[in-house]
């Protein structure tokens, strides 16, 4: 009788949950985002064990990257990659992504296998986070303590020749910090700093905006992103006195496909509406 009411009592919570997320936009956008962190949690951080056979290899990250994506299929966010064929071949790179959200962590996801030799430039404090820091480290992340200047630096020439001896694409948030406004921030120095000293090309990826998110209102719906790979764009050659204007150059590119992609992904899912 015991066992009989505990799974119906378990049985029963659960579709309240349901028919409370179907009800109320907020209870489904805290429980996404639950959903979101417990199981990035428990993806990173399972596979430990078999991360210590190969420490600090970008294929420790495969794992917890496949995870990922089935997460975001499951919280209802769709990505589609395009541009595949823009990818460098031959060299490292610096991949330039903006950021708008901790969801991002499934567009890193999505472009890890795809991409190879992967690795992200992180804050040191995430190094910190318990098991996950531990994954992040053992799958090869670079971390910068952006509190001392004379480490940074020395970290940024580091990932120069880890670019260049590895063939490693090191991928950055060039804005500094998470947004997801009508048009990008303007973008920091550090990842062209990293480019001219490797004399690697810069790659720049562009994730349309999540327009079925909603932080303020607390919605979040399912919807369709799409990840954009563009040319890359060459620095051999360049010197530190060419970092504004490739930072501009940058930014009118990943600015002009970010808006024209939001609008195209806004356009079709506008159209299925009319269609259901």
């Amino acid at each position: 009788m015991i066992g009989i009411s505990c799974s119906s009592i378990g049985v029963a919570l659960f579709l309240l949950s349901v028919v409370i997320c179907t009800i109320s936009e907020a209870a489904r956008y805290h429980a996404k985002h639950t959903i979101f962190v417990l199981s990035s949690a428990i993806w990173a951080t399972c596979p430990i064990p078999l991360m210590f056979f190969r420490m600090r290899d970008w294929r420790n990250a495969l794992i917890p990257a496949w995870g990922a994506r089935q997460t975001g299929k499951l919280i209802g966010i769709n990505y589609k990659i395009r541009g595949k064929e823009n990818i460098v071949k031959d060299s490292g790179a610096v991949v330039l992504i903006n950021h708008q959200s901790n969801l991002d962590l499934c567009v890193l996801a999505e472009l890890w296998p795809v991409m190879e030799r992967c690795t992200v430039i992180s804050k040191k404090e995430v190094m910190y986070f318990g098991t996950f820091g531990l994954a992040s480290w053992l799958w090869g992340t670079i971390f910068i303590d952006r509190n001392n200047k004379k480490e940074a630096q020395s970290t940024v020439n580091s990932t120069a020749e880890i670019i260049k001896k590895r063939k490693a694409r090191v991928l950055i948030y060039p804005e500094g910090k998470r947004y997801g406004g009508p048009e990008l921030l303007p973008f920091k120095k550090g990842g062209f700093h990293v480019a001219i000293d490797s004399q690697m090309p810069i790659q720049p990826v562009v994730v349309s905006r999540y327009y079925f998110i909603n932080s303020k209102l607390k919605k979040f719906d399912s919807g369709t992103s799409y990840i954009t790979i563009l040319p890359p764009i060459p620095t051999e050659g360049l010197t530190k006195e060419d970092i504004p204007k490739l930072i501009d150059e940058a930014y009118k590119k990943m600015n002009k496909v970010y808006q024209e992609s939001t609008q195209e992904a806004l356009s079709v899912h506008m159209e299925a509406l009319k269609i259901q």
